[in-house]
């Protein structure tokens, strides 16, 4: 640190110049977040620094805070639901496998998740101490729930299924594993941190969320396709008492006891998912979904037309394009300056995200771009 203050023009010329290093949302295929919503900027610049860590000293936000709760879980069948604002889905799964840890009271269990699992599930066994063990899937990259059913045994705390994978945008058959864990007695959690706000407003009845019987907990990301700012995810329970198995006495502060991981949490991010899901209403998340998907429709039409296949019929904004050498594909993209992915072995695939800051304009410079590199 310097000795003497820099005046505050110097230290925003600083940070202006190190934005200017960052890469523009317009050519981001890449990821599955995106510019906040106006109103959500707004609303997290007035309760920047409220702690829902000391719900106490802020009434107001901790009351904004219920609320969210109570709309996500209207939006996933079941208004009573009980749970917070987290940070994103690593911590929401984290929690939510720790809690059914807890209500089954073994210390060295396990977990059955799907190969397709996000990688948060890695960090869970390990923190948690639980072995991860990962279910095939089936021809349509649906995690197979012969190879669940195998792996399930005394030890296992919790299933998990995923409403929107990560890679291929796929639903898991939620409504399967559902019948695994009731007649088990089983903790079903559903990774829903990109599908939560995408699948309620696609056509037909994908049975996954708390309407099915037998889930038990579902993680769902405002700051993805909520539009709310970063860092802003939910976590939900079916019941309080999931959210009970996660307690512990909180000596010093306004409230006793304190069900979420980290201790200061972003008044801010609350407020912000309050607003956005306020203003916008279920009418304008539909909008924005039809305008994702209308663009996942025509970057795959364009992309049959250079001779190139998904590799499953995107169900939401995920496209997993089958391209040759894609590891050098990708390579020659990104030094075109489109931020691109791949999916893990063995599908080994390009991965794009069809997110609001993308266009149709551009959308169409990047298929001409990827049909040049194909053919030279």
């Amino acid at each position: 640190m310097r000795d003497k203050a820099l005046s505050e023009d110097e230290v925003m010329c600083i940070l202006e110049e190190t934005r200017s290093r960052d890469f523009c949302y317009d050519r981001f295929f890449s990821t599955m977040c995106t510019r906040p919503h106006p109103i959500a900027i707004r609303a997290h610049d007035l309760f920047l620094e409220t702690n829902l860590g000391d719900p106490g000293l802020f009434p107001g936000v901790a009351d904004l805070e219920q609320q969210v709760v109570h709309m996500l879980g209207e939006l996933l069948g079941c208004a009573n639901v009980a749970g917070y604002i987290s940070t994103g889905g690593t911590e929401s799964n984290i929690q939510a496998i720790r809690a059914a840890r807890n209500e089954a009271g073994r210390k060295n269990g396990n977990i059955v998740v799907p190969a397709s699992a996000h990688f948060s599930f890695d960090k869970i066994g390990d923190l948690l101490c639980l072995e991860v063990r990962k279910a095939d899937l089936d021809e349509n990259l649906k995690v197979d729930l012969g190879s669940v059913e195998s792996l399930v045994d005394g030890n296992t705390v919790a299933l998990v299924g995923i409403a929107g994978t990560t890679e291929f945008g796929q639903v898991d058959p939620i409504e399967g594993l559902a019948r695994l864990a009731s007649e088990r007695g089983i903790h079903l959690h559903v990774d829903a941190a990109f599908g939560g706000f995408v699948l309620p407003f696609l056509e037909g009845d994908w049975r996954w969320d708390f309407q099915v019987k037998g889930v038990s907990s579902i993680t769902i990301d405002p700051h993805k396709m909520g539009m709310s700012t970063i860092p802003a995810g939910g976590l939900l329970f079916r019941g309080q008492d999931c959210m009970n198995a996660l307690e512990t006495e909180t000596h010093y502060l306004t409230k006793a006891r304190q069900a979420s991981l980290t201790g200061t949490r972003s008044g801010a991010a609350a407020a912000a998912t309050y607003a956005v899901m306020r203003h916008l209403g279920r009418e304008g998340f539909q909008e924005m979904v039809n305008y994702c998907m209308d663009l996942t429709r025509h970057l795959t039409l364009g992309a049959r037309k250079i001779g190139i296949e998904p590799f499953i019929e995107p169900v939401m904004n995920v496209v997993a394009l089958k391209v040759p050498s894609t590891a050098e594909v990708r390579e020659e993209l990104m030094k075109r300056d489109w931020h691109v992915s791949m999916t893990r072995e063995p599908n080994r695939a390009l991965r794009l995200i069809l997110m609001t800051h993308m266009t149709r304009e551009n959308v169409n410079l990047f298929l001409k771009d990827l049909e040049e590199i194909l053919r030279s």
